[in-house]
């Protein structure tokens, strides 16, 4: 009588044992047939995604974490050297740029932050570029309190949120410039919330994936906020052509793919 079958071996022990790749795991499946091999093998491949996902997990979460630690809030350094300097540090470690009242533009360096950034504590804030900054709803406070800002560019940040929108009337007293141009999770609804914000002179709307309508979306602003220049014009270029100007950039187009 043939021998009783032998189980299944795991990858595992076998893989630690100094095979290499599919061909090491071929030479260690039992040579009874193909069918034992075929298992082996999708044990093989089953274990391998399932490392794979566990390390893009890993990896998400740490990711996340990272974010975190940005947006902690600068008690210490906020108590003992006031919220512009605060706010100030904040930007500057997130890789974004201030200006001071009456200073030059203040970046962060390869040998640190500046000296002379803990001399300017009664100092106003009174603009601020955070282009691509890992802002997000919390770290928000961080520039809520600043409240002689002018003009605060949040371009490219995806973390911007609608939610983080809802928060800015805090700063309709004082902010005259914004831009959200790029930033990829701001939709109508976050739009809708500056109405709040009207003593706006100019306003960056442009090259908003969640917006579903954007040349709509920008007539709507425009009305919201009438003393604003609103930019991303080229969202309602095609709105604003009159029928035959219409028909003939119709007719000029590529037909696509």
């Amino acid at each position: 009588p043939s021998p009783p079958p032998q189980s299944l071996r795991l990858v595992a022990p076998v893989w630690n044992r100094g095979t290499s790749g599919i061909r090491g795991l071929s030479r260690s499946v039992d040579p009874e047939g193909s069918q034992r091999k075929g298992r082996t093998l999708l044990q093989f491949l089953a274990d391998h995604f399932y490392d794979v996902e566990a390390v893009r997990e890993y990896l998400l979460q740490k990711q996340v974490l990272k974010v975190l630690r940005k947006n902690r809030s600068s008690a210490y350094i906020k108590e003992r050297y006031g919220p512009y300097v605060a706010g100030a540090y904040f930007i500057l470690k997130q890789g974004g740029a201030v200006k001071f009242q009456d200073k030059e533009w203040m970046r962060p360096t390869g040998r640190g932050l500046s000296g002379e950034l803990w001399k300017l504590r009664e100092v106003p804030i009174e603009a601020v570029d955070a282009s691509g900054c890992a802002i997000t709803y919390q770290g928000l406070d961080h520039l809520l309190a600043l409240k002689e800002l002018q003009s605060l560019s949040l371009q490219c940040c995806p973390h911007v949120d609608d939610w983080c929108l809802s928060r800015l009337y805090q700063l309709a007293n004082s902010l005259r410039e914004l831009s959200l141009a790029g930033c990829p999770r701001i939709s109508e609804r976050g739009l809708a919330c500056l109405h709040h914000l009207q003593n706006l002179r100019r306003l960056d709307i442009s090259h908003l994936p969640a917006v579903s309508n954007p040349g709509l979306t920008q007539i709507l602003v425009e009305e919201m906020l009438p003393n604003c220049e609103v930019l991303g014009a080229d969202w309602a270029q095609g709105l604003k052509l009159g029928p035959e100007e219409q028909s003939r950039d119709t007719a000029s187009s590529p037909i696509p793919a």
